[in-house]
């Protein structure tokens, strides 16, 4: 159903019948009136407010079961009956006035997840099909029309309207309505980038890589929108419970029409009333509703910060995680190698030492050459081109900085031109080592080896502060299963304070690995990357993919879908489930109990119908504004009771 335009388009009904019962009531304060004006406003409450009720309860009919409508419709039918018609129209009038706020509140669930379409711009500035084509003003093309390979021009401020590769330009995107991360994300030439995230600084020419209706943008709305389908399996209960229930109510509440008056001798005027009120009373409408309610906006609120839940059963299972499992390079870490430490002999500078490695590495494709480069950008220095530059694989490099014969690489290269490692450097090297870390010898023909510089993939910022807010909030068990060298795994774990640590596993030893924790726990996740840890995601309880955003195989694999890269938010994974399936349970036992006393007190000593339908309905709009509490909150920086909260940059 298309969502209303009108705020109160989901209260016409209910304006229609409340009309209709202050009419009637009034013409009920006139002396003698005629009966037949007296029912006529009456009947139009009856009309507008019981159509409705009526054709959703021949549907339910039609598929051989009975409703909550049918329930309501006959009670209004019965309070006609026995001459009450003000308070079936009171029924009707609040039955009508809960479905409203109900489809309101609920409505704003949908409404979080459609408010994403709308950020994407609808038209795009087209610039033609060749780079060149980059400083032309171009011409505005709606988006659903702009075609996979076309160039597209975005200026500073405006929102990128398409998934495209970056051609020319380079600026600072916010990503923040994909990822749920406001930092904004430096994008050059080659970098990704995605419909509906802003350009804040600079100009960028685009090549088209997805269609408007294939956007990594609409794969998130559309994985949302079938997840809002899906079902908890509280609400599988609830669902195959209606039914019997509503007819064992219809059967309860004519037994109870017919027999005290048989039995114990009371009027057929109370014993239908009394009947009536318990049709209502015993309803299960707010049961109904407690569970789709909650899932729904927890859902809701997990994709307005860049967390897809592929349906109710996720989110539910979410709740029940008490061991994880992660994957290290690029889940735990940054996936890339950086500078940790560099050291040097008497007579060598820091500064001195990076920039000779840097020039020897200038035209080097190894990956600890961009490390290199980037920390001596850091450092502010800017090294010279090294001459006679020669590249020998699986050693090092060698070439002339500034007339100096130099070198950088490993051990072997260092051996094969003659030189030894100094005493200076053992210990330096073998504790670096120790802890998993590469290691760069620098040095020249003449003097051997000068310093040494250790490389390491290092941790995400807040990876430590997150599991250690993980277990404070109850994870029994932490494990890093990697294909990595064990030093390196094991140097990873001891910063993190793990539980235990599996190194160099192969894909099936993992999965192995999983179904070893699934045996000892109530529920394992596996979190990785959503490619190289597919069969372990499907082998854990629940599978969470990390940092998936345009990753097709992470969203088709995982779970639960993470579209940063943030490992505070695998807390806000599970602490959403558990807050899911506490309100769910708040919702069900108010639902259950409420009931239970409504139906005690109207079987025994007997309630006003238009209480009862205020209680009832007022039960079912509360357990509604419970479930909604959940469309608030959000990931925060974990912190832990006596320790600071981090600080993100």
């Amino acid at each position: 159903m298309a969502p209303s335009t009108s705020p109160l388009a989901p209260f016409r009904t209910t304006l229609w019948v409340l009309a209709g019962l202050m009419a009637g009531a009034a013409l009920e304060w006139i002396p003698d009136e005629p009966s037949l004006w007296r029912w006529l406003p009456f009947g139009i409450a009856y009309g507008v407010g019981g159509l409705p009720i009526a054709r959703e309860a021949w549907e339910s009919l039609k598929e051989g079961r009975l409703s909550i409508d049918f329930l309501m419709g006959a009670a209004a039918v019965g309070a006609a009956a026995i001459g009450e018609p003000f308070e079936g129209a009171i029924l009707l009038f609040l039955f009508s006035l809960s479905n409203a706020l109900e489809e309101r509140a609920l409505g704003k669930t949908r409404r979080a997840v459609q408010s994403l379409v709308s950020l994407r711009p609808d038209r795009a500035r087209v610039v033609g099909e060749s780079p060149d084509a980059a400083k032309s003003e171009g011409r505005w093309v709606p988006v659903q029309e702009v075609a996979v390979g076309w160039h597209v021009r975005v200026r500073p401020g405006e929102r990128i309207p398409v998934d495209g590769r970056v051609l020319d330009g380079s600026g600072d995107v916010d990503e923040s309505t994909i990822t749920g991360e406001s930092r904004p994300v430096r994008k050059e030439a080659g970098a990704r980038v995605f419909a509906s995230t802003i350009l804040s600084g600079g100009a960028l020419t685009l090549e088209v890589t997805h269609h408007a209706t294939d956007t990594l943008l609409a794969r998130i709305v559309h994985l949302v929108e079938k997840a809002q389908e899906s079902r908890a399996p509280a609400q599988h209960f609830i669902d195959r419970f209606a039914h019997p229930y509503t007819l064992a109510v219809v059967l309860g509440t004519a037994l109870f029409a017919i027999l005290p008056p048989l039995l114990l001798g009371w009027t057929w005027g109370d014993a239908v009333y009394r009947a009536i009120t318990l049709l209502v009373v015993a309803s299960p409408c707010a049961l109904i509703i407690s569970t789709p309610a909650a899932i729904l906006s927890g859902i809701a609120n997990g994709a307005r910060h860049g967390i897809l839940f592929k349906g109710g059963a996720v989110l539910d299972q979410a709740g029940l995680i008490d061991t994880l499992a992660f994957d290290k390079t690029g889940t735990l870490t940054e996936g890339k190698p950086q500078m940790l430490d560099l050291t040097t002999l008497p007579g060598m500078e820091d500064t001195a030492l990076l920039r000779l490695a840097a020039a020897l590495e200038q035209d080097s494709e190894h990956h600890m050459a961009r490390a290199v480069w980037a920390a001596a950008e850091t450092a502010g220095v800017k090294p010279s081109r090294a001459e006679k530059f020669e590249a020998h694989p699986g050693e090092g490099v060698t070439g002339v900085v500034e007339g100096t014969d130099a070198w950088a690489g490993n051990e072997m290269l260092m051996e094969r031109l003659g030189h030894k490692l100094p005493q200076e450097l053992r210990g330096w090297v073998a504790e670096a080592t120790s802890r998993g870390r590469s290691i760069m010898l620098i040095g020249t023909r003449a003097e051997g080896v000068r310093g040494a510089m250790a490389f390491g993939d290092a941790l995400k910022p807040d990876a430590a502060d997150a599991i250690r807010h993980l277990k404070y909030e109850g994870v029994r068990w932490i494990t890093i299963l990697s294909g990595d060298h064990p030093d390196a795994v094991r140097a990873v774990a001891a910063e993190l304070g793990v539980d235990e640590v599996r190194a160099g596993l192969l894909p099936h030893e993992k999965v192995e690995a999983i179904q070893a924790l699934e045996r000892r726990s109530r529920g394992v996740a596996m979190v990785g990357d959503g490619v190289n840890d597919a069969p372990a995601m499907a082998a854990s309880s629940l599978g969470i993919a990390m940092g998936a955003a345009g990753t097709d195989v992470a969203i088709e694999t995982a779970d639960v879908v993470l579209m940063g890269t943030e490992v505070s938010k695998v807390d806000y994974v599970l602490h959403l489930g558990r807050r899911t399936r506490r309100i769910v349970r708040q919702n069900v036992i108010f639902s259950v109990g409420w009931m239970l006393a409504l139906v005690g007190i109207a079987a025994t000593v007997g309630m006003p119908l238009a209480v009862a339908v205020i209680a009832h309905e007022g039960s079912t709009l509360l357990v509604a504004v419970n479930g909604l509490r959940l469309l608030g909150g959000g990931p925060h920086p974990p912190t832990v009771p006596g320790r600071p909260a981090p600080t993100r940059n």
